[in-house]
């Protein structure tokens, strides 16, 4: 059986064809502008940035150092691309936000916390992620950067020294 196809519109009506047409949709998001998609992309992470929250404040004090973490991490990532479409009022509430979970880290690294090690190498991304952010800041708002890295940084160091103590 031969298979000839005269156009691209031929194979959508085809009875065995008919999911053609989902790859062609799903590429089509590819053509919004670069700002849509990141506007798109903010919006989930606050979501997924809200549940980890929620997560986090009703965790146990042992799975409250990684929670807290990984909520830092998403954090620093939503600032960036914030920053990224031009938000940079909404950049600066988050990495504020971010310097009051890099305490709260601070306070809850313990002894017989849960997934230490995993803790460290996800805030030492966050680390090497917020230094970029730093750099690519403005004058005015590269000081309340520079003071949230330094947070992050004591807290780092802090972890490493509970890792080593084990």
């Amino acid at each position: 059986m031969q298979f000839t196809v005269r156009s691209a519109c031929n194979a959508f009506y085809r009875p065995g064809f008919r999911h053609a047409a989902l790859p062609l949709l799903a590429a089509g998001s590819f053509l919004l502008p670069p700002v849509a998609r990141a506007a798109g992309a903010v919006d989930a992470d606050v979501a997924i940035i809200q549940q980890l929250e929620n997560k986090a404040s009703i965790a146990g004090p042992r799975e409250q150092c990684f929670l807290y973490t990984e909520l830092v991490s998403r954090m620093t990532e939503l600032a960036s691309r914030q920053l990224s479409i031009g938000d940079v009022d909404q950049a600066a509430t988050t990495i504020k936000k971010i310097s009051v979970y890099a305490e709260r880290i601070q306070m809850g690294v313990a002894d017989d916390a849960k997934k230490l090690k995993k803790a460290e190498i996800l805030l030492r991304q966050t680390d090497h992620r917020l230094n970029d952010i730093m750099h690519a800041s403005s004058g005015e708002d590269r000081g309340m950067v520079q003071n949230t890295l330094k947070r992050l940084q004591t807290v780092h160091t802090e972890l490493l020294a509970v890792i080593f103590r084990h």
